[in-house]
């Protein structure tokens, strides 16, 4: 090996050695101060979320009532069979309507509704004014 190519090699080793000792070296702590009502916002969050109050995309129609009792009873049977997608009761003066699901394009709603037409004949798609 000749004279430059060994000082090459020591002045790389010598760099290597410097670079990785002061990349190791450093450390520190991080402090995050978050407010007390962030963790509160986000809950409240996901159960609109998951009742479908923020989504401006496509629902299910299962049914309407005139009666409180027989919407509860067509989402207890919807939840027995269909667990996966959301469910909630919307009152609309006098009727109250069984929602499902939370779709975001047209294509996973009418997806959806081609399993769900299997146990409700009366099912439709709507996209929610809200």
């Amino acid at each position: 090996m000749s004279y430059s190519n060994l000082s090459k090699l020591l002045i790389f080793s010598f760099l290597v050695l410097f670079f990785s000792e002061n990349a190791s070296a450093q450390q520190g702590t991080v402090t995050i101060n978050q407010n007390s009502k962030i963790p509160q916002l986000l809950e409240i969050k996901k159960d609109l979320e998951k009742d479908n109050k923020l989504s401006d995309g496509y629902t299910i129609q299962l049914g309407y009532y005139d009666n409180l009792n027989g919407a509860n009873a067509v989402i207890r049977k919807y939840r027995g069979i269909y667990g996966s997608w959301p469910a909630s009761i919307e009152y609309e003066t006098p009727n109250y309507k069984v929602w499902a699901g939370n779709f975001n394009s047209r294509l996973e709603a009418d997806r959806a509704l081609m399993e769900i037409k299997r146990n409700f004949s009366s099912a439709f798609i709507l996209k929610p004014n809200k």
